[in-house]
């Protein structure tokens, strides 16, 4: 397996956030208005913020991870998510557990994510607490 490194994985995370932004935007528009961006709170405004803003990202990251082994942006660019022992496509779970390690990666100002940067098989601490690896498919 070719690990994919640091660099060519923030490139596909800048991608995926670019199409999750260019549904979430116009939604909070749709559902909020102006409120929404210039509001002074930054606690949820309502059900919908919520649905828009954590629960979609959350299927649509999940979703493409166990139906694809990937987000559109680790496909554009030839990558996938594999288990780490067995190079299949990874499941469910490690998916959900892969979710809520990037929160943990993030909330450790960042080095769960930096940490692709100088690992053997470039995994993050989401990789790692997941049992994946991500790796180039051409």
């Amino acid at each position: 397996m070719k690990y994919a490194g640091f660099w060519i994985r923030v490139v596909a995370n800048l991608i995926d956030g670019l199409i999750l932004a260019a549904v979430i935007v116009p939604l909070m528009y749709l559902f909020y208005g102006d409120q929404y961006f210039t509001a002074q709170n930054t606690a949820p405004l309502g059900a919908a913020d919520i649905f828009v803003n954590y629960i979609l990202p959350l299927l649509f990251t999940v979703g493409f991870w166990v139906k694809m082994s990937a987000t559109p942006g680790k496909m554009l660019l030839g990558l996938k998510i594999v288990d780490a022992k067995t190079g299949e496509g990874i499941n469910l779970m490690q998916s959900v557990i892969r979710y809520v390690g990037y929160f943990i990666s993030a909330m450790a100002f960042l080095i769960g994510y930096i940490w692709v940067a100088f690992d053997a098989k470039n995994q993050g601490w989401h990789d790692k607490m997941a049992g994946t690896v991500v790796v180039r498919t051409r």
